[in-house]
Formats: structure tokens, C-alpha cells, sequence
């Protein structure tokens, strides 16, 4: 359940989501939103944050959502990269990016995805070598989100361990502009305001406070940024159900065909209430994984996280569905702006992990049962 203080702060985004609507101007909204504290509500105060955690800033991408004007890179920037470096990075670095995370003025972007290995981090082939002080990356990556509007972009590489001559996930802080640091635009069928890139890294040689945390940490400090990202995308997933399943509702109540509302039929009613029912349970799991998580249980909140993104994402697009089955042809219709969440719920079933995943790691790590691979 929501705190007072979890209340006002739904209240007060909620009423920022209003007024911007899903016509808005990204840009305009993440500064808007930077301005009033809401983009680093998780992250430490004594670098401009609001000193919270992801359930605060779960809220925010939520109602912004549920207003019809998700920011996207509020799963990466501050959850994801802020997170990670106010967690392990050094002074110097939270000093450099904390602050403009925190009011927006800084972006960052996160590059884990791979041809060839997905977000299986065992299977990630961009490698560092140390060459002097420096560092030395390369490699490719895929499906990165606002890299062309991102300062730099947190990149996951592996480093060979001295000891057993195995590679472990190292962080890497990399600049936009980084000299052999090159993107190229996706072409996607999904219409986001965030565009999608593929990333090549050529020999891009970094100095050795590019490097997050500790270059022994391995999976930590990894598993660090991704719980809030599968956080977050609940978040994503259920704000966004919630505005399909508010046009639906409303439309329900007014549209009369033999003078009585679509709403009082069972046929119409019984779908609504069951999405809204599954949104729900999504939210408080949702909200069990981000407390789990504030907490400073990281082995708890990965389960929590990944059971919350995957019922978020199975709800959404359910939700969204049903939304537009209700507005019939209106549903498909520009004025309504439904059609196009066709398309973006799935976003919440494929990213970070496919639903699959999920149950692999359910499987696997809460019931104990053997690998498949």
C-alpha cells in the first residue's frame, strides 16, 4: 500500500501527466519533471536526488504512464545508471553525473544487448583490455534506447580475470562523442519518441575512472542496475495498461446502442474488470520488488523484479487488447490513441527479458528445478 507521502507524490505526477497529456513534448516534459525533483527521487540527496529509492520513482514513470506520456529513459537513466553509480561509482563520478541525472540536465543511456547474446550477460562478447592506465573496448551492441540524446551511455563489457582467465561484466562509463564510438538508427515499426540504435565500440580507448565500481565485482554490481530496470518496466507496463483501461471505461459508460450503455453488458464489463484486477496484482508485486529492492535485499528483489515484470507485461497487453476491442473500430482510430499501444504493450513482454526467461529463472532459481540449457 502507499505511504501519505507515496500518495502526494502520485498526486502531484499524476497532475504533471495531465497537463502535458499524450500529445506532449518529451523533452519538455523530462525537464518539467527534472525541475520539480521527480526524475531523481531515488537517487541521494546530497547530490540533488530526493534521497528515496525505485518504489518513488516507480510511481513516477507509472502515473506519467497512466497519463498517456511515459518517459522511457526513466528506466535507464536514473534507475539504471543512476542507481548503478550511486551504488559503486566513486566520488569523483557522482559528483560528474549524480546531479544532472537528478534534474535531468545530464542523460544517460545503458548498452547491455547484443547480436548475439541478447541480455545474457555470460554470452557478451564486447571485451576491455587495459592498455597502459587505459582501458580499451570493443565490441557491438543492439536495441540501445536514446543513445543520440544520451550524454554518455553505461556500457556493459567483460574484463579477463587475472586469477582463472575467465571473463566477468565490468561497467564502463563512455562518452557520446568517445572517439571509434559509433551508433546507427534501427528502423522500427514501434513509433517512440526514444529511438533505438545499434552501437559499434572500435578499440574506444577510456581512461581508467571510465570504470564503475570494482573491476571483481562482477555480476553485483551488474545485478545492481538490472532489478530496477525489470522494476521499471512494470511500472512502464502498468501505467500504460492503466490509460487503455481508463479510455475504455470511459468510453463503456458513454456509448449507448439501444438506449443503454456497452458498459452494462457483462460481455464488456467482465474483460474491464478482470484487466483492472490483473493490473492491480501486477502493482503490488511490483511494489514488493522495489521495497525488497530499497531495502537492500538484492536476492529477493530479483525474484520479486522478475515476477513483476513479467505479470506487468502479461497485463498490460491484455489490458490494452481489451481497450481497444471495446472502442471497436474508435479503438483503431488517431483520436483515441490506442492503435499505437498495440504495439508499445509489447514492449513490456519482450524487454529487458522475454517472458521465457522469466519462467526459466522462476523455474530454476524459486522452484529449484534443473536447466534446460
Amino acid at each position: 500500500m502507499d505511504t501519505e507521502d507515496h500518495k502526494a507524490l502520485r498526486e502531484a505526477v499524476a497532475a504533471l501527466g495531465k497537463r502535458h497529456g499524450r500529445t506532449s513534448d518529451p523533452t519538455q516534459l523530462w525537464s518539467e519533471a527534472g525541475k520539480l525533483g521527480y526524475l531523481g527521487v531515488n537517487l541521494p540527496e546530497e547530490y540533488g536526488g530526493g534521497g528515496g529509492g525505485i518504489s518513488e520513482l516507480s510511481i513516477v514513470l507509472e502515473e506519467l504512464g497512466a497519463a498517456g506520456c511515459p518517459l522511457l529513459m526513466l528506466v535507464v537513466s536514473p534507475a539504471i545508471c543512476g542507481t548503478v553509480i550511486s551504488r559503486f561509482g566513486t566520488d569523483a563520478q557522482k559528483h560528474q553525473w549524480l546531479p544532472g541525472l537528478a534534474d535531468g540536465t545530464l542523460l544517460m543511456a545503458f548498452g547491455i544487448t547484443e547480436p548475439d547474446a541478447g541480455s545474457n550477460s555470460h554470452r557478451i562478447t564486447t571485451t576491455a583490455r587495459r592498455d597502459g592506465t587505459d582501458w580499451l573496448l570493443t565490441g557491438r551492441k543492439v536495441f540501445i534506447s536514446g543513445v543520440d540524446i544520451a550524454d554518455a551511455t553505461l556500457i556493459v563489457g567483460r574484463t579477463e580475470d587475472a586469477r582463472t582467465g575467465r571473463l566477468k561484466p565490468c561497467l564502463f562509463i563512455v562518452p557520446r562523442d568517445t572517439p571509434g564510438f559509433t551508433r546507427r538508427p534501427i528502423d522500427m515499426e514501434l513509433n517512440a519518441a526514444e529511438k533505438q540504435f545499434e552501437l559499434a565500440l572500435d578499440d574506444v580507448r577510456l581512461p581508467a575512472d571510465a570504470l564503475v565500481g570494482d573491476e571483481d565485482a562482477g555480476l553485483l554490481q551488474l545485478f545492481a542496475g538490472l532489478n530496477p530496470e525489470r522494476i521499471m518496466t512494470a511500472a512502464f507496463g502498468i501505467g500504460m495498461g492503466r490509460h487503455a483501461l481508463a479510455k475504455a471505461i470511459e468510453y463503456a459508460r458513454d456509448r449507448t446502442v439501444w438506449n443503454t450503455p456497452i458498459g452494462a453488458h457483462q460481455a464488456i464489463a467482465h474483460p474491464l474488470a478482470q484487466a483492472h484486477i490483473d493490473l492491480e496484482l501486477a502493482r503490488l508485486m511490483m511494489q514488493k520488488a522495489a521495497a525488497l529492492y530499497d531495502a537492500g535485499d538484492d536476492m529477493g528483489a530479483g525474484e520479486a523484479a522478475n515476477m513483476a515484470k513479467y505479470a506487468a507485461g502479461e497485463a498490460c497487453v491484455k489490458a490494452v487488447d481489451q481497450a481497444v476491442h471495446t472502442l471497436g473500430g474508435n479503438g483503431l482510430t488517431r483520436e483515441y490513441g490506442l492503435a499505437r499501444l498495440i504495439t508499445a504493450a509489447r514492449v513490456a513482454r519482450i524487454a529487458p527479458v522475454s517472458r521465457e526467461m522469466i519462467l526459466n529463472y522462476v523455474s530454476h532459481q524459486t522452484l529449484g528445478l534443473p536447466k534446460s540449457y
